[in-house]
């Protein structure tokens, strides 16, 4: 199978997700937040990113249902999942080639995401965890994701797994790097990015219009790059309606890069029109796109954000949620320098 049918193979599952699950996942986030916090977040999320029901949402549920009960089956050790033969001879439905369309736009993302949250945190990711960054609808899938990695040849084992939670104990960020497909790109992800000019984008609003960077020289830029049904990211979203309300006049540009439709989830304009509605959500809202992502290092891990200041030079670069206080320290700072 070519080098791009590979890249696309597995994704995530969670659309059609019930609101339980969602619950369920956001409130496995994290052993370390406050049991008050996680409710209300909870709370939050199912109200405000959980698509309309409705037939269509119903099909589509189905449909990824059956594909990941199929790949959980058919499995096999040392046998690539073909991409292109479930394409053509077993899932020919539009539901079900949407969801195997998600699957194949997640594949290389895994080992990246791993690698960094290894090197980010100082320990692997749980199998909630990676639910909750693939919008898969529970810690089974993701552990089905990662089995279908592990059944491949062409994926260098990086990971031990834990025999029967299947949770990850290890994580060999030097074998992903030394491997010929994922080494350079890793490399490029955690080789830093303060000091660094910031790429250009033009990126569209979701009404049509366009956000050119060259147009926010000599302002204080934070390019905050996320998903809908990503609970960090929900979480992170009134921190930066407060610091957008108070800086904005001092010079600050917030940029909301939404990669929706880069990964292939189901949101609509219409569902992020509501979020930013609910949330109050007062920056520009753009779509994140394949140059842009590529331009930045391809992003793994959501939200991830940076601060660029007025001459165009990357200052911060964070990945994972940013408490409140820490964005604010560093954006005065970056409004300071003339």
């Amino acid at each position: 199978m070519a080098h791009d049918d590979v890249l696309r193979l597995t994704a995530a599952f969670g659309q059609g997700r019930s609101t339980r699950e969602r619950e369920t996942a956001i409130r496995s986030e994290s052993s370390m937040t406050k049991a008050t916090l996680c409710l209300t977040t909870c709370f939050l999320f199912a109200i405000l990113v959980a698509p309309a029901s409705g037939s269509e949402q119903a099909a589509q549920a189905a449909a990824e249902t059956r594909v990941l009960s199929y790949i959980r089956e058919h499995l096999q050790a040392g046998q690539p999942l073909l991409v292109t033969e479930l394409y053509n001879k077993v899932f020919t439905q539009p539901e079900e080639r949407k969801a195997l369309d998600k699957l194949y736009g997640a594949f290389f993302r895994i080992p990246f995401f791993v690698a960094q949250y290894q090197e980010k945190f100082g320990s692997a990711p749980s199998l909630s965890v990676i639910a909750q960054q693939f919008d898969l609808p529970n810690a089974e899938a993701a552990d089905t994701l990662l089995r279908v990695m592990e059944s491949d040849p062409r994926v260098p084992r990086f990971l031990t797994r834990d025999p029967v939670t299947h949770e990850i104990t290890k994580v060999d960020v030097e074998g992903i790097r030394r491997d010929s497909k994922f080494g350079q790109q890793l490399e490029h992800q955690l080789s830093g990015w303060e000091g660094k000019p910031a790429p250009d984008f033009k990126l569209a609003t979701l009404d049509g219009s366009v956000v050119d960077f060259s147009s926010l020289r000599g302002k204080v830029v934070l390019l905050y790059v996320w998903f809908t049904g990503c609970p960090p990211c929900l979480k992170e979203t009134p921190a930066l309606v407060a610091l957008n309300r108070d800086l904005a006049a001092r010079g600050l540009s917030i940029v909301g890069a939404n990669a929706d439709r880069l990964l292939g989830l189901s949101y609509d304009d219409a569902v992020r029109q509501r979020y930013i509605k609910e949330q109050g959500v007062n920056f520009r809202v753009v779509h994140w796109t394949k140059e842009s992502d590529s331009a930045y290092g391809g992003i793994s891990i959501f939200p991830t954000q940076f601060l660029i200041d007025r001459k165009g030079v990357i200052i911060h670069h964070w990945v994972g949620f940013v408490p409140a206080e820490d964005l604010r320290s560093a954006i005065s700072q970056g409004l300071a320098q003339k």
